[in-house]
């Protein structure tokens, strides 16, 4: 889909047809067919990379200058309110009068964006206050998926530190947490290529800025939104370690409730071992065992048998083993 924004009054307003390439402050190319590519190739001048080459992960495939544009590709995180997040790579293409985005996902800071510049909420007035545009509201909405992280991460200790409920109950949850755990170790795995990326572009838009000699607010408000990124990125990282530590609680946690399964089976086999001795001694089918003709053989045969099980029994418990 190709959507082209002209600048209005401050604001962004939608415009048709071909011959609005040319005259535009923002074309966004979503999933895009080969015939828009081409239609944007041939009004700007450009090439759009194509899928794969947004995927390529060398720094030198992501941040270029080719034809007078400026290549800038970044990964986003989106579906983030799902069970399963993805990240996505987009395309900033920075020319002298336009802004060309090539995307193949619908993160939510675009839409955001879009509504503000609609309303003159924000600046949209050329390419490169779209760009600084763009790139705040993906960062502003990463710092919201950070925070519900930790969010999560405190309700998961809470759960693990905090549980209550029987032996079945508890391994039926701790199930559920490690899953959980693990969720958020994919989320905050995928936050962290996005914060990498982007802290990539912004160093290199810096730079573009710098060499272009943009006003001086413009490059400060490149350096503010790299000083966030890495602000993010350093309380991304404690978050990485609480969710470490949280795996080890619960996996050691485990490893304690797997050991008292153990040890209960360890100690009922101990106890039962004494009583099955004196079962199998008077089983036997010897000729001469005086104890059978005994009135009181019988009897005496299974008080020994109790007190062969208690006294193991009271054994364990005074030795704390129970």
């Amino acid at each position: 889909m190709l959507t082209i924004y002209h600048a209005r009054s401050g604001g962004l307003v939608k415009a048709e047809g071909e011959s609005a390439i040319s005259e535009a402050v923002w074309v966004d190319l979503v999933c895009p067919s080969r015939s828009e590519e081409l239609l944007v190739e041939r009004h700007l001048g450009i090439l759009v990379p194509t899928r794969e080459e947004m995927a390529e992960i060398e720094v030198s495939s992501r941040l270029y200058q080719e034809s007078g544009a400026h290549f800038m590709t970044a990964t986003v995180l989106h579906r983030s309110e799902t069970a399963r997040p993805e990240s996505t790579a987009i395309t900033f293409i920075l020319t002298e009068k336009t802004l060309v985005t090539v995307r193949y996902a619908e993160p939510r800071a675009f839409p955001i964006f879009l509504s503000r510049a609609e309303k003159g909420d924000v600046a949209a007035g050329s390419a490169l206050a779209i760009l600084l545009g763009l790139l705040e509201a993906i960062i502003d909405r990463e710092a919201d998926i950070i925070e519900r992280l930790q969010a999560d991460t405190d309700r998961l200790a809470h759960s693990i530190f905090y549980m209550k409920g029987g032996t079945a109950t508890r391994t039926r949850r701790f199930d559920v947490i490690l899953k959980q755990i693990g969720q958020a170790g994919e989320v905050a795995s995928k936050l962290r290529d996005s914060l990498l990326s982007l802290g990539r572009l912004l160093t290199y838009l810096g730079q573009i800025t710098a060499q272009r000699k943009d006003a001086e607010s413009t490059r400060e408000q490149i350096r503010m939104a790299g000083r966030d990124v890495q602000s993010l990125a350093d309380h991304l990282g404690y978050l990485n370690s609480r969710i470490a530590f949280l795996l080890d609680a619960s996996l050691g946690l485990v490893s304690i409730e797997q050991n008292q399964i153990i040890k209960l089976f360890s100690v009922v086999a101990v106890v039962l071992l004494p009583p099955t001795l004196v079962a199998s001694i008077y089983g036997m089918n010897f000729r001469f065992m005086p104890e059978l003709e005994w009135t009181y053989g019988y009897p005496l045969a299974l008080l020994m048998m109790v007190l062969s099980a208690v006294l193991p029994f009271l054994y364990f418990r005074h030795k704390g083993w129970l």
